[in-house]
């Protein structure tokens, strides 16, 4: 289970970056003039985590940027008769705006235009019977991936004025300087430019989506992550709910005993221990009041009634059951052993009952060995198993196991740590203070991880 500080460790695919944001009181249209004439930087993103897979749009845009500078050279000289250095200029001009269009796509989109305005200009003069203008056959496939990495960034309304805005400027090139005998081209761009712009509000709304759902994803994992870690703590306070309240309980009826017990007491005595009788069971009603609702979703509900909770002295039973399940274990006790506080008792039995769990879960026909160490101020548990011998049965759902450790381990300010051995199997181990109102106690040796 991942802890909550770690949920969100996958990286969302590039999110849209955020438009410049307008000043106040910009009404819409101005809103829109600022969108088409900005020179915001905006990156073109990447395919995914792999740095090959990310670069790869910007190689392929880097080479069409080069292969239509190239085109743009052969027609103006081959076909339109352009010589000198104005075609190697313009092509150049035109690899730019394609390579620009990578990083800041409004700028970029501009660029194209002023170069195929200066094409349109530069051949005029020169069309020949059959061939198109403003366009050169090349020129209105250099300018689509502008225009496709343009509506790859922007939102649609924006893409659908860079659109309109280059078949309009197309459109009155041709009514207004029309050469004789040239062939129009603003229909077959029109037809062109469209299907780009189509082509790249589908791809953004696709990328855009795919976020969307990584996002909901993470938050998912986050919000479960989160509400394990509820249950588990909701469980912990309904055993130490038990254990407070069975000392409770036994601290009323010492006081209400204790006069019994002394031959003529005082009346100050029988007074100071009806106080002590009258505060531990006010407190005790109190407790049960707040925390007996986590008892069950019905509080006072008959069929979650209270047990006294368990400790390590019941170790043996644990593991007899463990190996009636087929598992082999061994267990051994290094130490003195002695009676502990009754939430170190019940961590530590819950933190070992629970790693066996995993091991009749996880690895079945594996050989378990369980060490508990009685240190001069810590509590030292290792539960290890081998590589299991069989295959293990699918788990149903998220295992809460390690989660529900750590957070027992953590409320004493104690350590836990987990992880796989060198041959296969599986290791946990803790360390545990003696005194939990002391948790410094439990940080002289530091828990390591399995190796």
């Amino acid at each position: 289970m991942p802890r909550l500080t770690d949920v969100n460790e996958q990286r969302l695919s590039p999110a849209e970056p955020k438009p410049a944001v307008p000043a106040q009181g910009v009404g819409p249209r101005m809103a829109l003039a600022l969108e088409l004439f900005t020179m915001r930087r905006d990156p073109l993103p990447g395919l995914g985590r792999p740095k090959w897979l990310a670069r790869l749009p910007h190689v392929f845009v880097a080479y069409a940027a080069v292969f239509f500078g190239f085109l743009t050279t052969e027609q103006l000289m081959d076909h339109y008769h352009v010589k000198g250095g104005p075609p190697l200029a313009v092509a150049l001009l035109t690899a730019l705006s394609i390579w620009l269009a990578m990083f800041r796509p409004i700028a970029a989109w501009w660029l194209g235009l002023l170069a195929a305005g200066w094409i349109a200009w530069m051949i005029h003069d020169n069309v020949g019977q059959g061939q198109t203008w403003p366009w050169t056959p090349g020129g209105m496939f250099a300018f689509a991936p502008v225009l496709l990495l343009v509506a790859l960034r922007v939102p649609p309304r924006v893409t659908i004025w860079v659109v309109g805005v280059s078949v309009a400027l197309t459109g009155a090139a041709e009514l207004t300087f029309h050469p004789d005998g040239s062939q129009i081209s603003s229909l077959p761009a029109s037809v062109l430019f469209g299907f780009v712009g189509l082509l790249g509000y589908a791809l953004r709304a696709l990328r855009l989506a795919r976020g969307e759902l990584v996002e909901q994803e993470t938050l998912t994992a986050e919000e479960r992550a989160r509400r394990t870690l509820l249950e588990e703590r909701s469980r912990i306070a309904r055993e130490l709910h038990d254990v407070v309240a069975h000392h409770m309980s036994v601290i009323s009826i010492q006081a209400q005993v204790a006069p019994h017990l002394v031959e003529n007491p005082s009346e100050e005595l029988r007074e100071n221990l009806a106080g002590i009788r009258e505060n531990a069971l006010e407190a005790l009603t109190e407790l049960r009041r707040v925390l007996g609702v986590l008892r069950s979703e019905q509080p006072g509900d008959p069929a979650a009634p209270q047990h006294p909770q368990p400790t390590l002295a019941e170790l043996a039973g644990l593991v007899d059951n463990v190996r009636g399940a087929g598992l082999d274990v061994t267990t051994e006790v290094a130490g003195i052993r002695r009676s502990l506080a009754p939430g170190v008792e019940l961590t530590a039995y819950r933190i070992v009952q629970e790693a066996l769990s995993n091991c009749l879960r996880h690895a079945p026909g594996s050989r378990v060995e369980v060490g508990v160490a009685y240190g001069p101020r810590e509590l030292h548990l290792c539960i290890a198993n081998s590589a299991p011998t069989r295959p293990a049965p699918p788990s149903q759902g998220a295992g809460h196991g390690l989660l529900g450790m750590r957070e027992r381990a953590g409320m004493l300010g104690g350590e836990l740590a987990a992880g796989p051995r060198p041959d296969g199997g599986y290791e946990v181990s803790a360390v545990l203070p003696m005194d939990p109102q002391n948790p410094a106690a439990g940080t002289g040796h530091e828990t390591k991880k399995a190796p």
